[in-house]
């Protein structure tokens, strides 16, 4: 089987599940061939402390469809997938945890949605969870109600690790940091706007306990903050920093200058007033007048920078021939 014939790569990252990995081994291998599809299984190790590298190694060396990436120590899900992005061959990409909660059974239909029905990335959806409702049901809703009214992404469950892509996505998105949560928005602003959605059986943990505490929900907060903008100002920095700074600026020096003309109009008309450098609104007039000029420079740093990127338009470029 040459590379280019393969139709499935499968991304599974992972942190300590040696319990798990043979079961979902053997589980991903009796769907594909039931549904005589190639395929690959990158399982990327996520600096494991137990034995979970010792069992992938010894999957990989046992069967040619298996690969295996372990990372020195433990960097997060996003560098997991980043890694095993690169090092895929299949015509479609999935990933899948290794926790069993996500079943194979997905894979047929996700490949059929992908392959003919067109889409650029299907998401799955746990619309049935067997978590616990407080800790994280209730949050995950709240968290994907102000994904989607941030992202115009109308996904129930855009965390959901079971998803499938067009190779050409992940060739193309940089998953960093912890932005794993929101691979859809990312492939969204690199212009892959076809996103689907896909109901999929959740099943309880069989082994070992989550690996996420409650705050990845601030930590996902902050990450969705930060993709909105720079999805909007990433590409012009100045038009955010240089705009704000310059209000601040205008602001401040308009107040300045009322400021003096309330203490000259007080000594023309023989009116006791307070000194200008004891009256606050001017320290506060100064200060505004400090801190749009520390904007506007910011932005016009920030504009130099990209300017002399020599990436800075790759993403523009669709197909060449």
């Amino acid at each position: 089987m040459s590379f280019c014939d393969m139709n499935v790569s499968i991304v599974v990252p992972l942190f300590n599940e040696e319990e798990s990995l043979e079961k979902l081994y053997e589980w991903i291998v009796r769907v594909m061939q039931a549904n005589n599809l190639t395929y690959e299984i990158i399982f990327v190790n996520d600096g494991s402390t137990d034995r979970s590298w010792d069992v992938i190694r010894r999957l990989s060396a046992a069967h040619d469809e298996v690969h295996g990436i372990c990372f020195r120590r433990n960097y997060g899900k996003s560098a997991a997938l980043h890694c095993g992005f690169r090092a895929v061959k299949g015509d479609v990409v999935i990933t899948m945890d290794a926790d069993l909660q996500d079943s194979p059974e997905e894979i047929p239909e996700l490949y059929r949605m992908i392959t003919q029905d067109g889409y650029d990335l299907v998401s799955g959806w746990k619309q049935k969870r067997y978590d616990n409702k407080l800790t994280k049901n209730l949050p995950s809703k709240l968290f994907n109600a102000t994904a989607r009214r941030v992202t115009g992404i109308q996904l129930h469950d855009m965390n959901c690790g079971l998803k499938a892509y067009r190779q050409d996505v992940v060739k193309n998105i940089e998953v960093f940091s912890e932005m794993h949560r929101y691979i859809p928005y990312l492939a969204k602003n690199a212009g892959f706007t076809k996103i689907g959605e896909k109901v999929v059986q959740h099943r309880k943990r069989e082994f070992g306990v989550s690996k996420f505490g409650i705050n990845r929900f601030v930590n996902g907060y902050l990450d969705l903050m930060t993709l909105w903008f720079l999805n909007k100002f990433g590409k012009q920095p100045m038009h955010f920093f240089g705009l704000i700074g310059s209000l601040m600026f205008m602001v401040g020096m308009v107040a300045v200058c009322v400021v003096a003309g309330m203490k000259l109009y007080a000594l023309n008309h023989g009116i006791r007033a307070m000194l200008i450098a004891d009256n606050p609104w001017f320290h506060i007039s100064i200060l505004m007048m400090v801190l749009g000029c520390m904007l506007f420079l910011a932005g016009f740093l920030a504009e130099l920078i990209i300017r002399n990127s020599t990436t800075r338009n790759d993403y523009l470029i669709k197909e060449q021939v």
